[in-house]
C-alpha cells in the first residue's frame, strides 16, 4: 500500500491509536488533496477507549537531521507534541512559516484542510511520460512560475506550510509510538535521507516477502560499513498470535533475522552486484536483553567487522528499541550466485 500520510496523518492527529481499513486499491482515496476527508469519516465513525495505556517516545535531548539538498529536520524536548516548519519552493518561491501545538481541534481547523501542491517544473517530466494518472486541480494544487492554479482560492496564506505539516504527522506515525517533542522542519519532502532505501528498494535487494520480510526501510549507510534499517513491529504481526497468547512477545530469532536482512542489504551494498545474495552462516555471542513488545519500533543497526575477498564477511548487529539495545550478536554471511 503507498501513499499512506494522509490517512495515518487525520488518524493520529484526531487520536487513534489502533483502526482497520479495509481497501481494494493499492493505495488510499485523494479526496481533495487534504486530510480533511478523512478527518470526516473518522469522526462519523466514532472511537472508543482501549484499556491499554498510550504508549509515547519522550524526546530526551536534541536530535538534528540535514541532508545535502537542504532539508533540515530538527527534533527537541517538550512536553506535548508541536510541529513548525518552514517550506520553501525552488528558488526559495513561496516560503512559507507555520508552528502549532498538535491537538485534535486544531489539527480538524488548522492543519487538516490544507491541500496537496506540487511546483509544475518537477512534474512535468512526469506528466510527459503519462505517469501521474490520478492527479489534476480537482485534488492538487500547481504552482507553475509565479502563478498559483487551483479549482477554488488557497484555503491558507500559508497552505503550503500547513500541508507540510501533515504530511509529517502522518510520516512520524509510521514509527508506531506517539512523540512528546517539537519537531522542526525546513523544506522537508518524503524521501529517504541520502543513502536510505524506502520498502520498495529494500525488496529489490532482499529475496524475503512478507510475513518474513523484517525490515520496513534502510534509514542510511556510514561509509561502506555501516547501516541501520527499521521496523515497525505492530501488533498484528502474525507471530504474536502464539508467541505468546495473552501476553505477546517478538521471537528473539525473528530479531536475529531482522539483524540478518540489514547486515545483507549493507553486504550487497558491498559486493556491488545484483547477481549475487548473501547467505547467513552463523551467529555468535548473541543476547537477548529485553522484550520486545507490539507497538515498539526496531532500529536495527548492521557494522561490517570483517571481510574475506569477495566471499565472507562478518559483522556485529544490534536492535534497539527506546535507545535501549534489546538483542545483539555477531553474525557471518558468504555471497553466493543467485
Amino acid at each position: 500500500v503507498h501513499t499512506v500520510e494522509h490517512v495515518l496523518s487525520a488518524l493520529s492527529a484526531m487520536g487513534v491509536d489502533n483502526a482497520v481499513i479495509e481497501m481494494d486499491a493499492n493505495e488510499p482515496p485523494i479526496g481533495d488533496g487534504s486530510a480533511a476527508p478523512y478527518v470526516e469519516v473518522i469522526k462519523k465513525a466514532g472511537t472508543a477507549a482501549q484499556e491499554a495505556p498510550r504508549r509515547f517516545f519522550d524526546v530526551r535531548e536534541p536530535i538534528h537531521l540535514e541532508s545535502k539538498s537542504g532539508s533540515l529536520l530538527v527534533l527537541l524536548p517538550d512536553d506535548k507534541f508541536r510541529v513548525s516548519c518552514t517550506q520553501a519552493g525552488p528558488n526559495n518561491r513561496f516560503t512559507q512559516f507555520f508552528s502549532a501545538e498538535i491537538s485534535p481541534a486544531l489539527y480538524e481547523r488548522e492543519i487538516a484542510p490544507a491541500r496537496t501542491f506540487v511546483y509544475y517544473e518537477e512534474v512535468a517530466p512526469l506528466m510527459e511520460k503519462n505517469l501521474i494518472k490520478g492527479g489534476s486541480l480537482e485534488n492538487a494544487i500547481v504552482v507553475r512560475g509565479d502563478a498559483v492554479l487551483s479549482k477554488e482560492p488557497l484555503r491558507f496564506a500559508d497552505e503550503f506550510a500547513r500541508h507540510k505539516i501533515l504530511d509529517i504527522i502522518g510520516d512520524i506515525a509510521l514509527i508506531g509510538t506517539r512523540i512528546r517533542g517539537h519537531i522542526i522542519a525546513v523544506k522537508p519532502g518524503h524521501p529517504p535521507g541520502e543513502g536510505g532505501l524506502d520498502i520498495n528498494q529494500v525488496m529489490e535487494i532482499l529475496p524475503h516477502r512478507f510475513p518474513f520480510l523484517m525490515v520496513d526501510r534502510i534509514l542510511g549507510f556510514e561509509g561502506e560499513t555501516k547501516c541501520t534499517g527499521m521496523k515497525a513491529v505492530t501488533v498484528n504481526e502474525p507471530f504474536f498470535a502464539g508467541h505468546f497468547p495473552g501476553h505477546p512477545v517478538m521471537p528473539g530469532v525473528l530479531q536475529i533475522e531482522a539483524m540478518a536482512q540489514v547486515a545483507s542489504i549493507l553486504l550487497m551494498k558491498l559486493a556491488k552486484s545484483a547477481s549475487r545474495i548473501g547467505y547467513f552462516m552463523s551467529a555468535d555471542d548473541v543476547k537477548f536483553r529485553k522484550p520486545v513488545f507490539p507497538g515498539d519500533t526496531l532500529f536495527i543497526h548492521a557494522e561490517l567487522t570483517k571481510a574475506r575477498s569477495n566471499r565472507l564477511a562478518k559483522a556485529h548487529c544490534s536492535c534497539v528499541v527506546n535507545d535501549a539495545i534489546v538483542s545483539e550478536g555477531d553474525l557471518m554471511f558468504t555471497f553466493l550466485d543467485k
